[in-house]
């Protein structure tokens, strides 16, 4: 039935029409945007799960950052102490030179305090942003530690995030070392000496290896929360990134769609002229 009053034809044709038109504006916007969910509208659902993702990868990038800064905090305390296990060898050497009575035991003893003195510098020197950890002191504020967080973790049922920590164990050279060495003045004192230097040696090495140890446990834990940044950044990707292929297709397919969808409305919108016939003589 014809009427006047209501065109059906082209209210179907319109009706389509915007539809195609709405299909148009989100294979652009994919397109434009690479994402197949730009925003809270597109999938609320997925949408929020992503934003949380997206938050979690900042925090694991800025902890790897933390981690990395304490990595080369803790390899240059290594490295002093390395410098001072160096220091105590050459000692040892000049003290065992000492166990004749013919040797020249002013010149080994220089020697040797010289040596002692470097070594406390290296203490003093060795620190990084603030941090000695072959310092009494580590940290300036009466510190015998210093911890970096490591990690995020969340419990419970509500999912309350707790930070995880690495505490790196300050080494305290400084008073280990403090007493000195016995001056010495013949092979008796060179013997004292050499005990003196053997007993350091050994609890500098020791501090060393400490050190290496949690060096390499924070270079594991920065390699980790990289990996765990890449993971969740793939995640958001295939909840959130647009299929550029299917969305270049789909835009061509709708904007066929679009020019016949205007053609057939431009034809519904015709149909009423023929009613006009039936009144003509």
């Amino acid at each position: 039935m014809s009427s006047i009053l209501t065109n059906s034809s082209a209210i179907v044709a319109l009706q389509t029409l915007k539809g195609t038109n709405a299909g148009l504006a989100k294979a652009q916007s994919e397109i434009s945007t690479g994402k197949s969910i730009a925003n809270a509208k597109d999938n609320a659902a997925i949408w929020a799960i992503a934003q949380i993702m997206d938050t979690d990868v900042s925090s694991f990038q800025s902890i790897q950052s933390q981690l990395n800064v304490a990595d080369a905090t803790v390899a240059t305390s290594r490295a002093g102490a390395e410098r001072i296990s160096g220091l105590l060898k050459e000692m040892k050497n000049l003290a065992v030179g000492g166990s004749s009575d013919t040797a020249d035991f002013a010149k080994i003893d220089t020697d040797i305090q010289a040596k002692m003195t470097e070594i406390n510098d290296i203490i003093s020197a060795t620190q990084m942003n603030g941090i000695n950890l072959l310092a009494t002191d580590v940290d300036g504020n009466g510190g015998t530690d210093f911890s970096v967080i490591s990690s995020l973790n969340r419990s419970g049922a509500g999912g309350t995030t707790t930070m995880v920590s690495i505490d790196v164990t300050g080494q305290d050279l400084e008073a280990a070392l403090t007493a000195g060495v016995t001056a010495i003045t013949d092979a008796a004192t060179a013997a004292t000496a050499l005990g003196e230097i053997e007993g350091y040696l050994n609890t500098v090495v020791d501090a060393a290896a400490e050190l290496g140890s949690f060096g390499k446990r924070i270079a594991n834990q920065s390699d980790f929360m990289g990996l765990l940044a890449d993971s969740l950044k793939l995640g958001i990707g295939s909840l959130v990134d647009a299929n550029m292929e299917e969305a270049s297709a789909r835009l061509q397919a709708l904007q066929t769609q679009q020019q016949l969808g205007i053609q057939s409305l431009s034809i519904a919108n015709q149909a009423p002229q023929s009613i006009l016939a039936l009144f003509r003589g």
